[in-house]
């Protein structure tokens, strides 16, 4: 780093409450409860300031100790943080600088879809590329669910009446010469999407077009919807974009999953009818 930006990020830089905050970082869902030695080892501080950190936090209210032993935790009031940046934000919002961080030299175009009886309507998307496919998908734009990783991504989460139901809805249509419009192999499809947690379509929408999926659940586990990202077909194979895109994709859903849940997003009632 150059002497002079180091100089001024030094001078920027508050060292004690970045140590406090690495304090409040050292618990988690593995480690709930912590002594004073293993605050300080996660850390990376000396126990004398890791004292000091965690006395002041305790002041503040956001950790406490437990009961008379010598360990300590973390309290509600850590979760009001989180709660007050997200409470008022919808699904746009929240999706959007999580788009933003999926785009990049392979990955043209990352959107958030929701079920809508049959269709998947797109309600947010960030696009880099893409225009050379003469690709026309924005916010607002609606596709067969059947025949998108999106719409794969979401059924994959449904009981299978309620799959069926939605194949139902309208008539299988061709849309590539890669579309699958046979029933029964829509639903072997939607279990191995289940399975492995993403969905993944080559070409099944447009020509040229790679898409890979991941659901976006809330706490119950039902689908709200799902997250995509986009790239060429050509340039690379198939499986090269599955293996660069699906851990990315996995994990970007299940932090937006998380974000949405916190802010009490629930999925909507389905729209169709179970078939009979």
């Amino acid at each position: 780093m150059d002497s002079a930006v180091k100089t001024m990020t030094d001078k920027n830089r508050v060292n004690a409450l970045a140590k406090g905050l690495r304090v409040l970082e050292a618990f988690s869902a593995e480690a709930p409860e912590l002594t004073l030695a293993e605050v300080a080892r996660l850390a990376g501080l000396d126990n004398a300031t890791a004292f000091r950190m965690l006395n002041t936090l305790m002041e503040a209210g956001y950790i406490d100790k437990v009961g008379t032993t010598r360990r300590f935790r973390l309290t509600l009031k850590c979760l009001d943080l989180g709660f007050s940046a997200i409470a008022r934000s919808d699904l746009r919002q929240l999706a959007r600088p999580v788009l933003r961080g999926l785009v990049g030299p392979m990955i043209e175009a990352a959107s958030v879809g929701v079920l809508d009886g049959a269709d998947v309507v797109y309600v947010e998307r960030v696009q880099a590329g893409l225009v050379r496919l003469g690709v026309d998908i924005r916010t607002g734009s609606r596709v067969p669910a059947y025949a998108t990783a999106i719409g794969q991504a979401i059924l994959s989460c449904l009981a299978p009446a309620q799959q069926r139901a939605v194949l139902h809805e309208r008539p299988l249509q061709v849309l590539t010469p890669y579309t699958i419009v046979d029933e029964e192999a829509l639903l072997a499809r939607l279990a191995l999407v289940k399975t492995r947690g993403y969905a993944l379509s080559d070409q099944e929408t447009v020509l040229g077009l790679r898409v890979l999926a991941s659901p976006l659940l809330d706490v119950d586990g039902v689908p709200i919807g799902a997250l995509s990202v986009a790239c060429p077909g050509f340039g690379g194979t198939i499986d090269s974009f599955e293996t660069t895109a699906a851990a990315p994709v996995m994990a970007a859903a299940a932090t937006l999953s998380r974000a949405l849940q916190a802010a009490g997003n629930f999925a909507p009632p389905l729209t169709v009818q179970p078939a009979s």
